[in-house]
């Protein structure tokens, strides 16, 4: 089965944007000063590579350079057609004129000039459109009206749509392309980014879905308005996107830019957007997350059935059951860190049939110590967050042996808030030895970030289901353990910190890491007695990859019935029902 997480493609052999007012090519008009001197109509020009193409190939391939991969940049038309069903396009806000505040010489005649050469009223087309039959609001910047930059009217009809928008339930997606605030229009072109955020801030408290594309390139007032301003937020390869342009950042500081600064790759890096999309998966994967985030009632949106247990598999399992039931409580310590047990990925594919994942805290990077995204358990939506381990040392490295850093709390705080906004239960799997512990961590605010989601975390008005699959050390665990029901793996530990640092700090000695995880209740079977935890996932053997598909399972008619359980409570009660829990530990 495809998924959705498939539509994601991290793509770096693109084009260098290019920075010339309108540029757009392959698509100007013959003769103009854009076009590559060759024969009329037959080639054009590759903005990255400068290899000549036969524009027949390239307009197949998507605007997409068939050598290098390069990105052309396209007419609002054109994406429009690549995106919007066949003739459903119909443009709102039309008509709408600029003015001159600042009486600038000659800038009417700009826009007037511009009008002619580009067809188009002004920098933007937005209107009502189909996607796969869905209605939607589609705006598309476009870098031939004075490179997109925002004016007025540009900020006018922007907000008008989502007035609009707002009126009729419909979700917003803006392909931005600008250089930023329109400079002939002064503090005029200022207001608009204030403008903009405020009317899609009144979307967005209607529960509304708003997804900017991101294209190159995106900067100055456009990227610290509305095109940040997304509930996801995605981007074409190679993209640049900053709020400053890379030259007078270069030139301020005096010093030379890293590699791949400000490109779409670096953002999704550092926290930034959620994720890269190529061309010709756009219209599938807006068509995926609008379908995904239709509003459904309650959390019960089943399609499948459950076929029964053979007796003759049962019995297997029974007898599997004798063998390991009187593990100690370090031997259980042992397998819940066993590399080889499944980790939070493993189970995410397992369980749920679609998974896209989203990145970052939108602040400072992505933190690969936590992975989250949109998922779907069996027909109904669901919001995913798990503490991953790697397998080997490059991946551990890139996980940081899944010990979350601030940005990584911030990150599933982020998502879980979104799970809310759009009425999503949240699922979170649970395998750290603990919170990141170096000085980068406490810079960034380590203990505020965990404070923070423990704060959020007890009043959100969706359900919420934490487990416990491998390690829960502390409260790097509990930053994602505030749920409605904890549940824990039979192998896994909880603990208030490792029993080498529980007998080193009691008994001075941390070679008792034995006899303290006797003492210290860690496992699951402790804590459900002790009232922490509310389910034990049976391991017939140590989970492994073997019997991952049969604890999937389990885990997936336990999930159908938690939400079940959850069904039709009000989102104040799910969250009274929270406080209730820990109120009594």
């Amino acid at each position: 089965m495809s998924r959705l997480k498939d539509l994601f493609k991290k793509t770096t052999n693109v084009q260098e944007p290019e920075t010339e007012e309108s540029k757009v090519p392959g698509e100007e008009t013959p003769g103009s000063e854009n076009t590559p001197s060759v024969p009329e109509g037959l080639w054009v020009k590759c903005p990255k590579c400068g290899e000549l193409l036969y524009k027949e190939d390239v307009v197949k391939n998507d605007y997409v350079c068939p050598k290098c991969k390069g990105y052309f940049r396209i007419k609002a038309k054109t994406r429009i057609r690549m995106v919007a069903d066949k003739g459903s396009f119909q443009e709102w806000c039309t008509g709408l004129h600029t003015f001159n505040p600042l009486d600038y010489p000659e800038y009417e005649e700009k826009i007037a000039k511009q009008q002619e050469k580009t067809h188009l009223e002004e920098a933007i087309r937005i209107g009502e459109a189909r996607i796969d039959g869905t209605r939607v609001v589609l705006g598309v910047c476009d870098a031939r009206f004075l490179m997109g930059s925002m004016g007025y009217v540009v900020g006018e009809k922007i907000t008008r749509s989502f007035e609009r928008a707002t009126e009729e339930k419909l979700p917003v997606i803006l392909f931005c392309c600008s250089g930023g605030a329109r400079m002939q229009e002064g503090m005029v072109s200022l207001m608009q980014m204030a403008k903009t955020s405020a009317a899609i801030k009144r979307h967005s408290e209607a529960g509304l879905l708003y997804i900017p594309v991101l294209t190159d390139p995106t900067t100055g007032g456009v990227t610290a308005s509305f095109a940040m301003l997304g509930d996801i937020i995605l981007a074409e390869p190679g993209a640049l996107i900053g709020f400053a342009g890379p030259r007078v950042i270069a030139q301020t500081i005096g010093q030379k830019l890293p590699e791949g600064f400000q490109k779409a790759e670096f953002l999704v890096e550092h926290g930034i957007i959620d994720g890269i999309v190529t061309r010709n998966l756009l219209k599938k994967t807006l068509s995926g997350l609008v379908k995904f985030h239709e509003r459904k009632n309650g959390y019960c949106q089943f399609t499948r059935i459950t076929l029964p247990e053979m007796a003759e598999e049962g019995e297997k399992k029974r007898r599997r059951r004798n063998r390991d039931k009187n593990m100690t409580a370090w031997e259980r310590v042992e397998t819940a860190r066993d590399s080889k047990r499944p980790t939070s990925l493993d189970y995410i594919e397992t369980v749920f049939e679609e998974f896209m994942e989203l990145h970052g805290d939108r602040a400072f990077r992505d933190d690969g110590a936590i992975v989250g995204g949109l998922a779907v358990l069996d027909g109904q939506p669901v919001t995913v967050i798990g503490v991953q381990k790697g397998r080997n040392t490059k991946d551990n490295i890139l996980r940081n042996f899944g010990m979350p850093s601030p940005e990584g709390y911030r990150k599933a705080l982020r998502l879980m808030k979104q799970a809310e906004k759009f009425n999503r239960p949240v699922i979170n799997f649970i395998d750290t030895p603990g919170a990141f512990c170096g000085i980068e961590a406490e810079e960034r605010g380590q203990g505020e970030a965990i404070a923070r989601n423990l704060l959020e975390m007890s009043d959100l008005k969706v359900p919420v289901l934490s487990i416990v699959i491998g390690e829960g050390g502390s409260g790097g665990a509990l930053a994602l353990g505030v749920g409605n029901e904890v549940w824990m793996m039979e192998n896994a530990t909880y603990s208030v910190l490792s029993p080498e640092g529980f007998a080193s700090i009691l008994w001075k000695d941390s070679k008792r890491a034995k006899e303290a995880a006797e003492v210290m209740k860690i496992t699951a079977r402790d804590l459900k007695n002790l009232g922490i935890i509310e389910h034990v996932i049976p391991e017939d053997i140590p989970a492994c990859a073997q019997n991952l598909p049969e604890i999937a399972e389990d885990m997936k008619n336990r999930m159908h019935q938690f939400l079940s359980e959850m069904e039709g409570k009000t989102p104040e009660e799910l969250a009274a029902l929270r406080y209730k829990r820990f109120r009594k530990m």
